[in-house]
């Protein structure tokens, strides 16, 4: 039985060329799942989801040479997968000839053209509650709620403090409370 390889030994395998492709390799699947399902909160659609996380690995590839360890491996993941997701949504906006609120209801719209979307199931009403909420609150949301991330990693990921997130999530939890008790 094999042990999971710490992150600071596959950093340093990445840096030796004859074992790069295997760290990153071991990297990719030790975050990828946690990755998809943050990429996949933010951007809602299965194939958006796979599009944006190769677009974080790619980055991943191109910039893990260089990370300097002043955060955690993950939580340098996070910040590279979040601001995909956030460049994906604001080309999206862009693309789009409609209003940046439209847009939002896009992404519920895309929830409710899921095959299996029911209405009346708590899971759903979750789930277009949180794409009601401005960018910053859903991405605080998700990373808190779904990813049960501290304060203080998240304040490294968003390069805000931990005051901000706190708020954030109290408004987020708040508006999806009220979203929930009247839909």
């Amino acid at each position: 039985m094999s042990m999971a390889i710490e992150d600071n030994e596959l950093l340093i395998m990445f840096r030796e060329p004859a074992s790069r492709e295997k760290a990153y390799t071991s990297i990719i699947k030790k975050y990828q799942e946690r990755l998809y399902w943050h990429v996949r909160r933010m951007v809602v659609g299965h194939e958006d989801a796979n599009d944006v996380l190769q677009n974080v690995f790619i980055r991943v590839w191109n910039g893990l040479e260089n990370f300097r360890e002043d955060a955690k491996l993950y939580t340098w993941l996070y910040r590279v997968a979040t601001n995909e997701c956030l460049t994906f949504l604001d080309q999206q906006k862009r693309k789009a000839t409609v209003s940046f609120d439209d847009s939002e209801e896009g992404l519920g719209n895309q929830i409710k053209a899921d095959k299996d979307f029911d209405p009346k199931q708590i899971e759903w009403k979750l789930q277009l509650a949180i794409q009601k909420l401005p960018e910053k609150q859903r991405i605080v949301f998700n990373l808190r709620y779904y990813d049960e991330m501290p304060y203080e990693e998240m304040s490294r990921v968003l390069e805000t403090s931990e005051g901000a997130l706190k708020a954030s999530y109290h408004h987020a939890v708040k508006k999806i409370e009220d979203y929930l008790l009247n839909h």
